[in-house]
């Protein structure tokens, strides 16, 4: 555990997520998670979790983002607990397998598409929504029968705390574990095998982590972060853009993946939009 806000630096020549992988490999080799009523118990305890400790979720986010708990509750923990619910409601569905046509060679035979887990899951979440983008993750990863490794952000420090002290009481830690740790720890992790990374970060954070994953030929999701245009047709209304735009550009302080960067319009437009964002950003944060 993290003492005066370090992580403890890793011995030389141990290495400390070793153990905890090998039992998280031998768990998932037992094909208990591949049961219908694991992942159903797991996702009910996620959503718990959430639940039981709301305010200890709120009291981090704000700790480490200043958000509001009405912010929090909207740009995380609600959005959580609705990808459990929906996880949860189509889970028998999503396990079924698919029949599927034959063709010439199989025609005797029945064919169907079965659904498998990966195995071992690594998720690695950013700062900006230290639950969120932990959460959504392991959500599906728990509804595809996987074990997973979860590593918070260090630099929210406060959400991890609250994940690497109070998640593991609500799931199977013989499945599921949260490590903990900076640039140093991440990159000892990542020498290890998964066999699936979900990483969310910066683009360059996320050219360390596929050249890991490249090592190993492991299946990557990277969600990175980019410069986004606003496209704007002379046909829409500026205000209403324009208060579309204000309120999502500083959502969240700013700091979201898919907050627009700038607009491209034409010069028409620029001359009624300007004004607009004037008013909207003036209406909505002040002078």
């Amino acid at each position: 555990m993290p003492t005066k806000g370090k992580h403890p630096q890793p011995d030389q020549g141990t290495d400390p997520f070793e153990e905890k992988l090998q039992r998280l490999k031998e768990a998932f080799n037992t094909g208990k998670t591949k049961m219908a009523k694991f992942r159903a118990e797991q996702l009910e305890s996620l959503g718990q979790f959430l639940q039981d400790n709301s305010k200890q979720l709120h009291d981090a986010l704000d700790g480490d983002l200043g958000k509001s708990a009405f912010e929090s509750d909207m740009s995380e923990i609600i959005l959580c607990q609705n990808e459990v619910d929906l996880a949860l409601k189509n889970l028998q569905t999503w396990m079924k397998d698919e029949s599927v046509s034959t063709n010439f060679l199989t025609k005797f035979s029945s064919a169907f598409i079965r659904k498998e887990p990966f195995g071992l899951v690594l998720i690695i979440a950013p700062w900006n929504y230290p639950l969120n983008l932990m959460i959504m993750p392991l959500v599906g990863a728990i509804a595809a029968g996987n074990c997973v490794v979860l590593k918070p952000s260090e630099m929210s420090k406060n959400t991890e705390k609250v994940l690497a002290e109070l998640l593991p009481q609500y799931l199977d830690q013989s499945c599921f574990a949260v490590v903990l740790g900076g640039p140093e720890e991440t990159g000892q992790l990542l020498k290890h095998k998964f066999d699936y990374i979900f990483f969310t970060g910066s683009p360059r954070v996320g050219k360390i982590v596929m050249a890991a994953a490249a090592k190993h030929l492991t299946p990557i999701t990277l969600e990175l972060g980019g410069k986004n245009p606003c496209y704007v047709d002379d046909n829409c209304d500026p205000q209403t853009v324009a208060n579309r735009v204000a309120w999502f550009r500083y959502f969240n302080a700013g700091q979201t993946c898919v907050a627009p960067d700038y607009v491209l319009c034409s010069q028409e437009m620029q001359e009624r939009l300007v004004p607009a964002l004037q008013n909207a950003i003036t209406r909505f944060y002040g002078d």
